[in-house]
């Protein structure tokens, strides 16, 4: 095996020139806020529902999510990523529980900004939670997900 030799090993101030480039060479560090901690949410008060196909994750009501939320701040942790989970009596074709300014989602995300207004919020904005196909994107005539 042939050493490879990298002009940066040679020269290494050229690793110190700018603060990007140092932080792009710089040894790998992962920490609290480097993480986001994803989020099950179903309607209702102090719920908790395991999800069985991934043992130890459960869906949360928004009043435990909140808790959780706060612990997790606190902790470190920026950020939190929120999955709804719907009832099928509110799902369709369509997946218009999308749009409703009182979804499950909506008020998810307006609880959280008013109690941890620092918290990074990301929300999955897919419509496979709200349609009754289970599906991305919306069915056409045809059957096909019309993703154009």
């Amino acid at each position: 095996m042939i050493p490879i030799s990298y002009p940066f090993l040679k020269r290494p101030r050229r690793n110190r020139k700018s603060i990007a480039i140092r932080q792009l060479v710089e040894e790998t560090t992962l920490s609290a806020k480097n993480l986001i901690s994803p989020f099950f949410i179903v309607e209702g008060e102090g719920v908790r529902q395991p999800i069985v196909s991934m043992p130890g994750i459960e869906r949360l009501s928004l009043d435990l999510l909140l808790k959780e939320g706060e612990i997790l701040h606190a902790q470190g942790i920026p950020a939190i990523a929120l999955f709804p989970a719907l009832q099928a009596s509110i799902k369709d074709e369509e997946g218009s529980e999308s749009w409703n300014p009182n979804s499950l989602i909506c008020r998810a995300i307006r609880l959280l900004k008013k109690e941890l207004p620092s918290l990074c919020v990301i929300a999955d904005i897919a419509l496979d939670p709200f349609t009754t196909h289970g599906h991305d994107g919306i069915v056409n005539m045809k059957g096909e997900v019309d993703n154009d």
